[in-house]
């Protein structure tokens, strides 16, 4: 039967979680300080310990010291408000997750019913980690490479866990696949995965859509909608392109990842969710928070463990085990045994692969439609796409007290001027993904496409690898 030590100075607290522990079969122990924390650690080592960060005679971070690392104690840490960063930097050293006075015995119980199973999921993880590390293959994630070997080490050890994951890379280097690969690595395995591209929903729509709204509480809400924080609870909520997320919403987001509740649109009644977020970003985080794009508060809560993808291009022979992962995948589909020729084999290690995964992943595709019918060999099509640059020294002039939406539409508009239309090329320069490009071009009311632009087009609309 899993065991719980509870370590507070408040009587009333260590109660009321014996209570609740009590109520859901597991056996409980009690401390007010580190020294009767350390004498009930003698006594019978817990699966899992909540421990307040102030106690009297020290903080309940130094219990760390007093467990194994191997043992598979899973570690809650109890906070006030007023020292919710010191529970992040708990977080960073080990612990599984944190409660915020005064404690909410929902989130108690959502923590019970997934910690015991914890250490059973990270033998499961070790296990699958050797088997895996000689196929290529983690989770829905395959390489070889030191540098994807480095990145699955790292989800291994954060996916059984409850902390907020940061996953930073060049487009197309696969962050929603690493995100989905955490969730199915986690406890949460069992709930949904969702998926949320902050930069391609309107602003005017973002909040509904992340929190739901009532019926009635807008013109055109003519029934009740959930949001996605709603409709994830209990399971993993990946945030891609988070710096596209608008300020003021940053705020509500901060609040629900602090509380675990949330308000629908158009009602002041709150609402409970437990939810994992993992945060994705093409840009430097640190960077955005100078510019004004990512709140610094918000920033450090999803930053509790930052994962860097590497770009295609320093994964060395990766290239080649995914290229014929994805031909392999349209053989499958299409019923066909095409292989690549040793040129295209030599022009796929050769060639710098600037859009990374996702433009390997649509090479691939060219050529197995390119290929003839009766061919058993893809096509032979050319790599290098040159694109059209703005001209050097080209500038805009934005006038003092210019909104920041007039000052971004003006700058996107430009830059697709100066691109020649191009879109691709335009939301390269610009920092932005395809997809938040068209949904801004649609705000403006400038939804005219080049035939060129077309299946740029299909590909954003499509997700990314």
């Amino acid at each position: 039967m899993p065991h719980v030590l509870i370590v507070d100075d408040d009587a009333g607290t260590r109660e009321a979680l014996s209570a609740i522990i009590g109520e859901d079969g597991l056996t409980t122990a009690t401390a007010g300080d580190l020294r009767e924390a350390r004498i009930q650690l003698v006594r019978q080592m817990p699966d899992v310990v909540f421990t307040d960060l102030k106690l009297p005679d020290g903080s309940g971070v130094d219990l760390f010291e007093d467990l194994d690392p191997r043992s598979g104690v899973e570690v809650i840490v109890i906070t006030g408000h007023a020292t919710v960063e010191s529970a992040v930097n708990a977080l960073k050293m080990g612990a599984t997750d944190y409660l915020v006075k005064p404690i909410n015995m929902q989130r108690v119980k959502a923590i019970l019913s997934r910690l015991p199973r914890a250490g059973d999921l990270k033998a499961e993880i070790g296990t699958l980690r050797g088997e895996l590390r000689r196929m290529g293959r983690f989770g829905l994630m395959l390489g070889n490479s030191p540098a994807i070997q480095e990145v699955y080490d790292q989800i291994a050890r954060v996916a059984p866990t409850a902390a907020s994951v940061m996953l930073m890379g060049e487009s197309g280097t696969g962050k929603e696949v690493a995100a989905q690969t955490l969730h199915e690595l986690s406890l949460r395995r069992k709930h949904a995965f969702l998926a949320v591209n902050c930069g391609a929903i309107s602003p005017n729509l973002i909040e509904s859509e992340m929190f739901g709204h009532e019926r009635g509480s807008f013109t055109g809400a003519d029934r009740q909608h959930k949001g996605y924080f709603e409709r994830a609870s209990g399971g993993t909520l990946f945030l891609d392109e988070i710096t596209e997320m608008p300020i003021e919403l940053q705020v509500k987001l901060l609040r629900v990842l602090e509380t675990g509740m949330f308000m629908r649109v158009g009602t002041t009644k709150e609402t409970e969710t437990d939810v994992r977020v993992i945060a994705a970003t093409n840009r430097d985080p640190e960077q955005a928070v100078l510019e004004g794009k990512l709140r610094l508060d918000l920033y450090h809560r999803l930053n509790v463990f930052p994962i860097s993808l590497p770009p295609l291009r320093e994964r060395g022979k990766d290239v080649e085990l995914l290229a014929q992962a994805f031909l392999d995948e349209l053989n499958e589909r299409h019923s066909t045994k095409k292989h690549f020729p040793a040129s295209v084999k030599d022009m796929l290690m050769s060639y710098p692969w600037p859009g990374n995964v996702r433009e390997l992943k649509n090479y691939v595709q060219r050529a197995h439609i390119m290929s003839g019918s009766d061919s058993d060999s893809t096509a032979t099509v050319p790599l290098q796409i040159t694109l059209s640059k703005p001209a050097a020294g080209t500038a805009i002039t934005i006038p003092f007290g210019t909104s920041l939406a007039e000052a971004d539409r003006q700058l996107i508009l430009a830059t697709l001027e100066q691109c020649g239309g191009v879109k691709t090329r335009a939301a390269e320069i610009l920092g932005i993904s395809l997809k938040t490009l068209y949904n801004r071009l649609v705000e403006y009311g400038n939804d005219a496409r080049e035939d060129g632009d077309a299946v740029d087009e299909s590909r954003a609309l499509g997700g990314a690898v």
